[in-house]
């Protein structure tokens, strides 16, 4: 035993509970007496090995757990590794993780603890580095209440006693250089808590994992990906989002596509990159948006139980696979919105959960920290630790990999702390309230953040409730979101397009309640995933009638999305009636196009989205009463509406029609703004999406009989079960001769 050692140094070691092994590991002098000391427990025999003129020194077994030890008086620090043997004659040598300098500075740490680092990413997790001419990775963890943390893996035979980390403050940091391994190794945190408490967690800022069920994380270099996207990444920018096109196509990656004749496997990154974006660009839609791709232990939870924040799931390939999606979809003209949940997570024993023996992430008392409906577990927002590692999840997704904008999952139930409770199942806020305080102040700071940072990024909240101005700005009172999911309006007209069209005259208000409202945020109308599974049935499934009537009233639902104020959002499969609902173990049935009546529907919704991407009045004034104007809201009797979508320039507008019974309307007259021809753009009941082709001929003429309140009007043949787009006809420009047949100037 060296006497210059303390036992319970020793003790400590050998039981697994030091806290700061770079204090007595590794080599020092005092000035008469150098001193080098490993902790080599698999080893039999230990020698030092000097780089400068090559000389073996064994070193001296002090403690029979695996202490070695050599002293040198009067000799001076060098550079050394070491060459271990074990009991059966094999050798190795090693670097000692203990020789080599911290990376973690105070200020970092001081950042870190008071949760204003949003990029702490940068440190935290395990990161690549050469340290003094040693290529390792360097790895730093939160553990606050730990005993004890190490880093496992193959490279110590996930031997927690091996690679002891040191505990960086009282802030609860902890960090370790691991010489000798790189990209690719697998690892995890081995951290002994209070009491008995010992458990294996993955990295929380882990940049890639095993496919599960295996749940180690990997090291990853983000840095050598080479992206070919900064035309977009700058036009992004200088987008001004509200007033143009949003038109969303929601995907789960597992089951957008299965390749059958591959026995049913889903698609890679890369193949996805290759099929997808071909495909949703020639539909005309603006945005992807992936259901969480973060990394997540159940098929069954979609990504919606996160146990990496950091990490794109390996399901579908490795994070520069992901990357090379992103990319593709940028290069083809399509922005990438992902879901991201910070709203709870799973209690999975490697993850987030107990992280280091306590309830570090999440809120102690299951009044606070439990999502009983999930099985889930809430963030304790309040605590400046998590608000960092949140956000920064959120600028790593914006950052490292190119997302345009992050989807906030199951916002209601971060905003109320009765979310789903009884009374006597949740805690007052200090005022007695039932708002969640902590979790509207890190909302806020996540939009400011990012918005400050991201040029051109969006935020969306899937917020259900009225909570006022969500997406409305932080200064102003708001939460900062760039848009809401308007929950309300989904709600009421899927009740509404249930109902058989005899008794729709009974239930007018549900088509027109939401423009009540519609202007009190900046919403997107969505039909998503939820809408598709648990017994809900598809959105073909859900449309009453014949197989005639169902695909009509589903071609006339689309026509009102996308005539009705509002960003747009539809889920995979709907665009051409998916039959079954979403079933994630399984592609969507992409046999059905082989059918007209399919082939149809998805040509409709290639067309509407082309509408709404060309026509201005379509997109320009979403947000505001200036864009719309009704023509005729009360006409429950015959279940039809008519209004004006307008432009910012007033004299680019368009007429809407909707039929919402399979009975023609011949003969049927609106008021108009402006008279003259009108050309009829777009009928959901044409022959070419597969309806009856009742329609105006493609243009028709106003005649100056008052009606609705306007001196000019139309009169029409209403298609059944069908949406009609009519916009005036521009005269012609005048073109002088003395001009070279160009428009005069004042044309």
């Amino acid at each position: 035993m060296s006497a210059k050692l303390p036992k319970e140094a020793v003790r400590a070691l050998a039981e697994g509970v030091h806290g700061a092994p770079a204090d007595i590991l590794g080599m020092r002098t005092d000035g008469t007496t150098l001193v080098c000391r490993t902790w080599q427990p698999h080893a039999a025999r230990v020698d030092l090995v000097d780089f400068h003129n090559g000389r073996t020194l064994p070193m001296q077994r002090v403690d029979e757990a695996g202490l070695f030890e050599h002293s040198e008086p009067g000799a001076a620090p060098f550079r050394y590794r070491f060459r271990m043997t074990d009991e059966q004659g094999n050798s190795w040598e090693s670097e000692d993780p203990y020789r080599f300098p911290f990376v973690l500075s105070s200020f970092d740490l001081h950042l870190f603890n008071e949760g204003t680092n949003f990029r702490a990413f940068e440190k935290m997790g395990a990161h690549p580095r050469v340290v003094e001419g040693v290529a390792g990775v360097q790895f730093a963890v939160w553990a606050p209440n730990a005993r004890r943390v190490s880093v496992v893996g193959p490279f110590n035979r996930w031997d927690g006693r091996c690679h002891l980390m040191q505990k960086r403050g009282p802030g609860g940091v902890w960090e370790l250089f691991v010489p000798g391994i790189g990209p690719g190794e697998i690892y995890k945190f081995e951290v002994k808590g209070p009491g008995v408490f010992l458990q294996q967690k993955s990295d929380p800022y882990g940049f890639a994992a095993e496919l599960r069920p295996r749940s180690a994380s990997v090291v990853w270099d983000p840095d050598r990906y080479a992206w070919g996207d900064a035309e977009w990444m700058k036009a992004r920018g200088e987008t001004p989002w509200h007033k143009r096109p949003v038109n969303v196509y929601e995907v789960h990656p597992g089951s957008w596509m299965h390749l059958k004749d591959e026995g049913g496997r889903w698609l890679t990154y890369r193949e996805t990159a290759d099929r997808l974006v071909p495909y949703v660009r020639d539909l005309g839609y603006t945005h992807i948006e992936l259901l969480p791709v973060s990394e997540h232990p159940f098929d069954g939870s979609w990504g919606y139980q996160a146990t990496g924040y950091f990490a794109p799931t390996s399901r579908f390939g490795t994070p520069d696979d992901f990357r090379h999606l992103v990319d593709t979809c940028h290069q083809a003209g399509l922005g990438v919105i992902v879901d991201w949940v910070p709203a709870h997570f799973p209690r999975d024993a490697h993850g987030l959960a107990c992280f280091d023996g306590t309830h570090l992430f999440e809120h102690a008392d299951p009044r606070q920290g439990e999502h009983r409906d999930w099985g889930t577990l809430i963030f304790n927002y309040g605590r400046h630790e998590v608000r960092a590692f949140l956000l920064s999840s959120a600028m790593w997704w914006a950052e490292a990999f190119h997302v345009d904008g992050l989807r906030v999952d199951a916002v209601a139930s971060m905003l109320y702390l009765d979310y789903s409770r009884k009374p006597g199942e949740w805690i007052p806020n200090k005022f007695g309230g039932r708002e969640n305080l902590e979790a509207v102040d890190f909302l806020r700071r996540f939009n400011e953040i990012v918005h400050a940072e991201c040029p051109g990024f969006l935020t969306f909240a899937e917020e259900s409730t009225a909570w006022p101005m969500v997406s409305r700005p932080v200064y102003l009172g708001g939460l900062g979101f760039d848009f809401k999911w308007n929950m309300g309006w989904m709600h009421d007209i899927l009740e509404y397009f249930s109902k058989e069209p005899v008794h729709r005259k009974y239930h007018h208000n549900s088509l027109t309640f939401s423009m009540i409202y519609a202007f009190t945020e900046s919403f997107i109308l969505p039909f998503s995933h939820d809408e598709v599974v648990h017994g809900k049935r598809s959105m073909l499934d859900k449309m009453p009638g014949d197989l005639w009537q169902k695909f009509a009233n589903l071609r006339l639902l689309y026509g009102f999305m996308a005539a009705h104020p509002g960003k747009k959002l539809l889920f995979m499969g709907g665009e051409f009636g998916q039959w079954g609902e979403w079933n994630h173990h399984a592609g969507l049935d992409w046999a059905l196009l082989d059918y007209e009546n399919h082939r149809g529907l998805q040509a409709l919704v290639r067309d509407l989205n082309g509408a709404v991407a060309r026509e201005a009045a379509l997109h320009e004034v979403d947000f505001a009463w200036e864009g719309f104007e009704w023509i005729d809201i009360h006409d429950s009797e015959q279940s039809v509406l008519s209004f004006v979508r307008k432009a910012e320039d007033p004299a680019d507008i368009l007429v809407c029609v909707l039929n919402f019974t399979p009975v023609p309307r011949r003969g049927y007259r609106i008021g108009v703004p402006v008279a003259g021809p009108y050309r009829e753009i777009l009928n959901t009941d044409a022959a070419c999406y597969g309806g009856s082709n009742v329609g105006n001929l493609g243009v028709v003429e106003t005649e100056a009989k008052p009606w609705n309140g306007r001196p000019q009007s139309l009169m029409l043949s209403l298609p059944p079960l069908g949406a009609l787009f009519l916009k005036p006809v521009a005269p012609a420009p005048v073109v002088s001769t003395e001009n070279d047949g160009q428009p005069a100037p004042n044309a």
